[in-house]
């Protein structure tokens, strides 16, 4: 019988808490495991960075390479945050770690996602890999995952305002953290990026020296009906990808930007490309629930999505794809963390949703108050409602759609959407 650790519910602040100094400390005492990793690409950005990282695991894996990643927040089981050589980490594999993380973290306060980072490593250097995809989970410059000297390569997605009390009031002032995993005559991919972000981007980079492919510059792509067309070192000629929305085009295009970075080290090809951007799949991006106790709630021509969107910039993205979606009544299902800007969000999608039900998004560890939500959405004009628990908002959706066909959108978290997805098992 496999023993489930008691960490992570006990171990470790359950606060953001942005410095070096502790992961540092308990990385030295465990032996310094960073060190001794793969070669490792690290992803930084505010938008993107998931699905960018899918589509750069899919395309090694059909390449038939092992990867290791490290991925969060996780939706349901934790074990999703850790992949060791293309297998999500099993639950002996997690308890070892765990455990020796949480006795070797003895008096350094260190914090929950420190912890788990550190674990993370542990686990990578002890099993043989081709590549590490590493995720930065705030930030960048102050992030726990920020302590690999010398990447492979570095990949910085879109950046947009989100998390401005710790990271800056303006997108500059951001890109300037989030650039801070850029490393002295490191390889280093831009997103498509405003025009203030890419100067501040590029200037860091120039000054340490960096390989720079940039968006704009050195890559670009264009989008057709059916396909896309990337423009970088090579011309390859695509399908869309299997994620939904011209976003994921974009993430799949710094993805492939990234691969054509690393392929002097590995054997990849425009195939393997073709292949694994029309099978990667991401849960809780644009994703339709078709299966489970949620959609039995729905009439036969309702649908019901749900999305990871939670700032103004995957709200727009989020609406674009909507727009590009047969016309149906539609009703936004929104729960989310405090201290961010709900009216910002809400207002993109002022003319693609008829009305708003706000909910408590239960795993959130800082959860917004419905009702709050709710004022938000009723200030913007949108007809608002709260809803004690997801399958009420589903039954809330229905009613209130009479007759009509409704597609209902749930978003504003990815906890709210890692509640979803477990419910929905029941």
């Amino acid at each position: 019988m496999v023993r489930v650790p008691h960490w992570p519910k006990t171990f470790g602040k359950n606060i953001i808490d942005l410095k070096l100094t502790r992961v540092n400390k308990l990385l030295n005492r465990l032996g310094n495991p960073q060190n001794h990793l793969p070669p490792v690409i690290h992803v930084a950005g505010t938008n993107g960075k998931g699905s960018t990282i899918a589509f750069i695991d899919a395309i090694c894996q059909t390449a038939k390479l092992r990867v290791h990643k490290y991925t969060s927040p996780h939706l349901v089981r934790y074990n999703e945050r850790i992949q060791i050589a293309n297998q999500e980490i099993n639950d002996h594999q997690l308890f070892e770690i765990l455990e020796k993380v949480r006795k070797y973290a003895v008096g350094l306060e260190i914090t929950f996602f420190e912890a788990t980072t550190v674990a993370a490593f542990l686990a990578f250097a002890t099993i043989t890999a081709d590549i590490v995809l590493l995720e930065t989970g705030l930030g960048g410059r102050l992030d726990a995952t920020n302590v690999i000297t010398h990447p492979l390569l570095s990949v910085i997605t879109p950046i947009a305002l989100d998390h401005m009390e710790l990271l800056g009031d303006n997108v500059v002032t951001i890109a300037k953290e989030k650039a801070g995993i850029l490393k002295n005559n490191c390889s280093c991919v831009f997103s498509m990026q405003e025009t203030a972000v890419m100067e501040k981007m590029y200037s860091i980079a120039t000054k340490l020296s960096c390989r720079k492919f940039s968006w704009g510059k050195e890559w670009s792509f264009q989008i057709f009906n059916n396909s896309f067309i990337y423009y970088g070192i090579n011309k390859f000629i695509l399908p869309k990808p299997s994620l939904l929305g011209d976003h994921q085009i974009l993430n799949a295009a710094t993805a492939i930007a990234a691969i054509e970075n690393i392929t002097q080290h590995f054997y990849i090809t425009e195939e393997h490309i073709k292949t694994a951007i029309v099978t990667v799949k991401w849960p809780a991006r644009m994703e339709k629930i078709i299966k489970g106790s949620l959609p039995k709630l729905l009439k036969k021509e309702d649908e019901l999505w749900i999305d990871g969107a939670h700032n103004s910039f995957g709200a727009q993205t989020l609406v674009a794809t909507l727009s590009s979606m047969p016309q149906k009544h539609t009703i936004l299902i929104n729960g989310r963390s405090k201290n961010k800007d709900i009216e910002g969000f809400l207002r993109p999608f002022r003319n693609s949703v008829a009305k708003v039900i706000a909910i408590a998004a239960k795993c959130e560890p800082t959860g917004e108050e419905p009702e709050k939500i709710r004022k938000s959405a009723e200030i913007l004009g949108f007809e608002s409602f709260v809803a004690k628990n997801i399958s009420n908002a589903i039954k809330l959706c229905v009613k209130l759609a009479d007759s009509l066909p409704v597609r209902i959108i749930i978003c504003g978290s990815l906890y709210l959407a890692g509640d979803i997805l477990e419910t929905n098992k029941e």
